[in-house]
């Protein structure tokens, strides 16, 4: 009884820390709609979305902000959930879209798309995705480049979390590389439009484009909290898993492919926006742990909290100027990524 007991007051705790994760999204959403260079008040914010709002502030808050908000959302979902199955599967703490290249090389792809496929196209010197689904398929065809080749690698002896991670510097600066050549043949409005989308945003994704990281990023937490007990058992190394049933030679692929395809989806409509995944499921871990029947939902959530938390960063720090959001979880993220190599590297 006792250690049912106990049991239970450990799934409630849990519970309690999902919900106040999700009610933290809700505060979070409405400081994202007041934020900015327009002084909007919570207030206004509130007689906007029941309708009763001005017509500027229906525009401001409809138009412009809630778009934000709502791909904070969606890619910081997307990303936080693919480096916590990535650091899982890979058995590498290390892993994310970002730090593997698998972001790289979705950028690339959808380099190639905009300016050879049309893609892209230009309105006043802005660039604008005139066909997402080319921008897509082409984004996923590098994520997934990048994904056989670390899933190559992982299979390989002595693949240490340090290998991998050299791998995907490698990677990256091999798709970087490509990105630059694409812009040298390109002409001077095109490479000023791509290396603004490289920065990474969240303003120049539509509602269309929206739905479509939401609609991926949904299967993919079915697909992922399905194998939740499967993703448990890699936890004790894959040797364990496999003596409990799982089948790690097709779990592990078919989750790099989903991890790609979200990854490469967000990148194709809001540039690279690193370390998200990196950041997200750390912190994931302090609250929950390992247990990934609470690990894949906190992950989801604490990734849209910091997205939202950095975009509302990146539009107050200069009013009215908006910092690329890339650059800000760069700042977050590196720091982390260093304290977590340097603790892999100490003796035990």
């Amino acid at each position: 009884m006792a250690e049912a007991r106990t049991y239970q007051q450990y799934i409630r705790r849990k519970w309690l820390i999902l919900i106040a994760l999700a009610f933290s999204v809700v505060v979070s959403c409405l400081f994202s709609l007041m934020a900015g260079s327009a002084d909007i008040s919570m207030l206004d914010v509130i007689k906007t979305i029941y309708g009763h709002g001005s017509r500027q502030m229906d525009s401001i808050i409809w138009n412009v902000r809630m778009p934000r908000m709502a791909a904070a959302i969606a890619v910081g979902t997307a990303l936080s959930m693919c480096g916590c199955i990535m650091q899982n599967v890979l058995r590498n703490p290390l892993a994310s879209a970002s730090t593997l290249g698998v972001s790289q090389g979705a950028s690339f792809g959808a380099a190639v798309a905009i300016v050879f496929l049309g893609a892209g196209s230009q309105v006043n010197t802005v660039l604008s995705i005139s066909n997402p689904y080319i921008v897509s398929i082409c984004a996923f065809s590098g994520g997934m480049i990048t994904t056989i080749v670390i899933l190559l690698i992982s299979r390989m002896r002595e693949s240490t979390p340090g290998v991998m991670v050299l791998a995907g510097v490698a990677i990256s600066s091999m798709f970087s590389g490509g990105t630059t050549l694409i812009q040298y043949f390109s002409d001077d409005v095109m490479v000023a439009s791509i290396v603004y989308w490289t920065f990474g945003s969240l303003g120049r994704a539509g509602w269309r484009e929206i739905g479509l990281i939401g609609i991926m990023s949904a299967a993919a937490f079915l697909f992922f909290i399905f194998n939740k007990w499967n993703y448990n058992a890699i936890e004790s190394g894959h040797e364990s898993a496999r003596s409990l049933g799982v089948n790690t030679a097709m779990l592990i692929p078919v989750s790099l492919v989903v991890c790609s395809l979200i990854t490469s989806v967000s990148v194709a409509f809001t540039g690279c926006i690193s370390f998200i995944g990196l950041i997200a499921s750390h912190i994931a871990r302090r609250f929950v742990g390992n247990d990934f029947r609470f690990l894949i939902p906190c992950s989801a959530l604490i990734g849209a909290i910091v997205l939202i938390v950095t975009d509302i960063a990146s539009r107050t720090i200069v009013s009215p100027v908006v910092l690329p959001i890339g650059a800000i979880t760069s700042f977050m993220g590196a720091p982390l990524f260093l304290y977590l190599i340097l603790r892999e590297r100490r003796p035990r």
